[in-house]
């Protein structure tokens, strides 16, 4: 990961801990390498992640990381207190988005919290930029649907 980039996602994380509470079982989908999870550090109870990006899965301290795509190779029947997705809804295609709120639903405890952002539609063209300044490359935007907000299902 470039420079840049670790700045990108330390910007794009910096706001979600604070809507964690401790000792939270979280599932992350498009979790990567497992960072967030340890930067949630003691906050973090049990984590569950889920990343099509990785070839075998890893056991951390407080955390397992998985491959696979969500919904179809999330396999966990005990609920989850968070469920994140940051940046990874506009990765997926429009046909996979019902299912996707269907099992965030089914996977949630009463009460849960669904956690998710997406970039603007402006940032891919900045994105680019970038890349084409070779400043940023591993954020896959040949992977990326268009993705607009209203199109979300309830």
């Amino acid at each position: 990961m470039r420079p840049l980039e670790q700045v990108l996602w330390q910007w794009r994380f910096w706001q979600i801990p604070r809507h964690i509470q401790p000792g939270a079982r979280v599932l992350d989908i498009g979790c990567a390498e497992g960072r967030f999870f340890r930067q949630l550090k003691s906050r973090l109870g049990q984590g569950v992640g889920l990343d099509p990006t990785l070839d075998r899965s890893v056991q951390g301290t407080r955390y397992r990381l998985m491959p696979g795509r969500f919904p179809d190779d999330c396999h966990e029947v005990e609920p989850f207190d968070v469920i994140t997705m940051i940046a990874v809804l506009e990765h997926m295609p429009p046909p996979v988005l019902p299912g996707v709120a269907q099992t965030c639903a089914q996977l949630l405890k009463p009460g849960g919290r669904l956690i998710i952002t997406v970039p603007s539609p402006l940032v891919d063209s900045i994105l680019d930029v970038l890349r084409w300044l070779r400043l940023v490359d591993g954020v896959c935007l040949e992977e990326h649907y268009g993705f607009e907000v209203g199109t979300v299902p309830d």
